[in-house]
């Protein structure tokens, strides 16, 4: 007899072990040299995740081409800002400071949807790309109440059972923040295998069948674009407190949508583990891999400042599009596809018969 082929691992293993390993990452610095170690590293992954769950369910769910998710980052991070600083009267603490975040966000994404979720395509996509250069804009213009470019700064930490964070230990923020992004995988994973995110997928296979079969592709457009920028307000919040400072307007730019665009290409679209490994792969990539690599270059001397080349941060964006372009080339669903369950009451598809 022959061995029947070996079944590929299902997500939800890939998914169980990928988060074992996340979890016991910090043991590593136990057990490594220091040049090695990059569990400090990861907090950035861990946001940029988040961001990425947010514009999955725009565009990779719902099938809205979404190029202003920074907008909606910079909206959470500000809205944090002002509600946390010590120069505002509001000082509502980091737990109320990103809860308005993702609110404010989630506001600002449905006053945004209300008349464009109606456009289709490219012209979705300019609209929300001119969105993000118009809160620039007024965030660098509004110097009384964002400080413009100086940005707002210092911003508090959370305090949990009287323990206040800070920098000096990365640990208690690698766990915070890791803990808040397997909450919102939850929440989207509920939403998606809801009522709700069949409405989604619905809408972004055949609208016109969607609307014959009584959902309101509308409703279900302005919700998702509610709810993901929710969630980008969410990441904008947890940035601006893990750096203490809003940083200026010009930190949320296209490249920030673009790079989080990116992550969900990479990983696949509509895929929540797809997005996860796709900020694992290009967020780490930047975070991780290029500093090392910059660290060895600098303690043996090979970076010149008269040679772009020689500087690693030079070689991202090159790679980035090296890494599209063979993407779309050989795996155009992405690193982790997303997964559509099939209908086991179906009768199955009968082979077509040629003619004698």
């Amino acid at each position: 007899m022959l061995d029947s082929p070996a079944k590929p691992l299902s997500q939800k293993k890939i998914a169980f072990s990928l988060l074992l390993v996340i979890c016991l990452l910090p043991l590593s610095d136990y057990l490594l040299p220091a040049e090695l170690q990059f569990a400090e590293l990861m907090r950035p992954i861990f946001i940029f995740a988040i961001l990425g769950l947010g514009l999955n369910v725009m565009t990779g769910l719902t099938g809205m081409l979404n190029l202003g998710i920074a907008a909606f980052m910079a909206i959470g991070a500000y809205t944090y800002a002002i509600f946390t600083c010590d120069i505002y009267p509001f000082q509502v603490g980091f737990w109320w400071g990103i809860l308005f975040a993702a609110l404010l966000a989630a506001a600002a994404g449905t006053l945004l949807g209300i008349p464009t979720t109606r456009l289709r395509g490219d012209y979705l996509a300019i609209v929300t790309l001119g969105f993000g250069e118009i809160v620039q804009d007024i965030l660098r213009n509004l110097e009384s109440i964002t400080k413009g470019t100086q940005g707002i700064n210092p911003l508090p930490g959370p305090i949990l059972f009287g323990f206040s964070f800070n920098q000096q230990s990365y640990l208690p923020w690698y766990y915070l923040l890791l803990t808040i992004l397997l909450i919102v995988v939850a929440l989207n994973y509920n939403l998606i295998h809801a009522r709700t995110g069949r409405a989604w997928r619905a809408v972004r296979e055949d609208e016109l069948a969607a609307r014959c079969m009584g959902i309101s592709s509308g409703h279900a457009r302005l919700l998702a674009f509610a709810f993901g920028s929710g969630i980008a307000g969410l990441a904008g919040g947890l940035w601006a407190g893990f750096l203490g400072s809003s940083g200026e307007p010009g930190n949320y730019d296209f490249q920030i949508s673009i790079i989080t665009l990116c992550l969900l290409i990479v990983g696949g679209m509509g895929s929540i583990l797809g997005v996860l490994i796709g900020a694992l792969i290009m967020i780490g990539f930047n975070s991780i891999i290029l500093v090392k690599i910059s660290q060895f270059m600098n303690s043996a001397g090979l970076v010149s400042t008269t040679n772009v080349f020689t500087q690693p941060n030079n070689w991202k964006y090159m790679i980035f599009g090296m890494a599209l372009i063979l993407m779309m080339r050989y795996r155009p669903q992405g690193v982790c596809p997303e997964q559509v369950r099939e209908d086991k009451s179906a009768p199955p598809a009968t082979k077509a018969v040629k003619p004698v």
